[in-house]
């Protein structure tokens, strides 16, 4: 198990053991399949197993993990295949997310829109790409939240977690440098008021991750 102990302070272990192993899984150095034993965890950590075993039900309810029989908690799998189906999905929820969003925008929302690009800015000098992944997300989740469409925001919430977890791998393979500028961007494209081009560029944006599955072993 690769994830390092910190200070871990008694109100927070559970939080801080879940922060520790979710970077883990994120960044691949506990790679699909991984067993996660809490004895070890615990030993790892020098805590009792109460905190592991609630960091790992977290884990599981955002299906990072899965429970397999005669082995225990396991890092769950994400195939070439899943990558492809998820972004030909996100696609056409993305597009219509952005385009029913559009209408709500107001300046408070651009301001946010911004303040995140910013951190993306501050994450990308740091080299924190797992930072750098959450702020995307942040990023695009204000569309499926601002949409009105209760069961696009229902899917994106199911999805969201495999798609940052090949973000993830892509930030690791690939430079970052200019994926702020990229969001810059769609602030731009946004600010026109244009639904259809507000649409069509978010989907251009996505078409980047198409790339993304041959990085995964296939199935």
């Amino acid at each position: 198990m690769n994830a390092a102990p910190s200070s871990l302070l008694p109100n927070s272990i559970s939080a801080q053991v879940y922060e520790s192993l979710k970077a883990a899984i994120m960044e691949g150095r506990l790679v699909p399949g991984s067993r996660l034993l809490v004895l070890d965890i615990a030993n790892t950590f020098q805590i009792s197993q109460a905190p592991v075993r609630e960091a790992l039900e977290r884990l599981k309810q955002e299906g990072l993990i899965l429970g397999k029989p005669n082995k225990g908690s396991v890092v769950s799998e994400i195939t070439a295949k899943e990558i492809v189906d998820i972004v030909a999905v996100r696609e056409m929820m993305e597009g219509f997310a952005v385009k029913h969003s559009l209408p709500y925008l107001e300046e408070n929302h651009f301001q946010e829109l911004g303040r995140i690009v910013q951190c993306m800015e501050d994450a990308i000098r740091h080299k924190n790409k797992l930072r750098l992944v959450e702020l995307d997300h942040d990023f695009h989740g204000c569309f499926y939240e601002l949409c009105g469409n209760h069961v696009v925001q229902q899917m994106w919430e199911q999805m969201k977690m495999k798609v940052m977890r090949f973000i993830a791998v892509s930030n690791y393979r690939f430079s970052t440098e200019r994926l702020a500028q990229a969001h810059y961007h769609l602030i731009d494209v946004l600010r026109s008021g244009d639904p259809s081009l507000a649409e069509a560029q978010f989907v251009d944006h996505l078409q980047a991750y198409k790339t993304i599955h041959t990085l995964i072993a296939p199935d």
